[in-house]
């Protein structure tokens, strides 16, 4: 083999091998971790409402529970769905208004906004001849002028802004998923708790187990850990419902 060939072969060794997680988590993270708040947070309600109406001297209900898990359903997925349309719209409309401060700037002071671009350019390490001939070409075009600089200036880019109803609608899908987890037992005839706390601690330990994916753990310790702070959150709150439940 050729030295040149040699070469060739080691460029796409290092192409192919030379791959990184998806630090941003894409779609996966925000969707686990939507289910999960569900499953946790409803978890923790039902065991909260049986510990409080058991120690008060009641019998809990399956039809308590079920009523109790499929309100905190609704609340909370709708609850989620309006703060992140909300979360999401006003962080578009403030990125929206600082892409027209900078497209302003571009139609009023072409010549400063390819300078300071070439300026960054420099401060990278490009010569500052190079970095002004880069500048230059870039700058021809108002739209791709626009784009560079909001990358550059405001770490974004213009052509992926996030959807508000979109994260609305993947918020609420997904935090009714989780939250349902509980419940689904009760639904199914269950008339004990402990199917319904089983179900949701295998449940955590999944979502656990996938957010790993995303992270350097392994998924066995991802999905432990996951597992035991849900369940933290659920013993703690069945104690405190208990507590209130002997007072009131």
């Amino acid at each position: 083999m050729s030295i040149i060939e040699n070469e060739a072969a080691l460029h796409v060794a290092h192409r192919d091998n030379h791959t990184h997680r998806d630090v941003s988590g894409g779609w996966l993270r925000p969707a686990v971790f939507g289910a999960m708040d569900g499953l946790v947070s409803n978890l923790a309600l039902m065991t909260g409402v049986a510990g409080g109406v058991g120690a008060g001297g009641g019998a809990v209900s399956p039809h308590t529970i079920v009523v109790t898990g499929l309100a905190g359903l609704a609340a909370g997925a709708f609850s989620m769905a309006a703060g992140e349309y909300t979360s999401v719209a006003s962080q578009r409309e403030l990125v929206e208004a600082e892409l027209d401060v900078e497209r302003r700037e571009l139609r009023a002071h072409p010549v400063d906004e390819m300078e300071e671009l070439a300026a960054l350019y420099v401060s990278r390490g490009v010569t500052p001849a190079l970095a002004r001939e880069v500048a230059m070409q870039l700058s021809r075009d108002p739209e791709q002028a626009l784009e560079i600089h909001a990358r550059e200036e405001l770490g974004i880019d213009p052509d992926e802004l996030p959807s508000p109803t979109v994260a609305a609608v993947s918020s609420f899908g997904s935090f009714a998923l989780g939250a349902l987890l509980p419940v689904l037992p009760y639904l199914l005839g269950a008339t004990a708790l402990w199917p319904a706390v089983l179900l949701a601690l295998v449940g955590l330990f999944a979502c656990g187990a996938l957010v790993a994916r995303v992270t350097a753990r392994g998924w066995w310790y991802s999905g432990l850990r996951q597992l035991t702070l849900g369940g933290a959150a659920a013993a703690l709150t069945y104690g405190l419902g208990a507590l209130i439940g002997a007072a009131v």
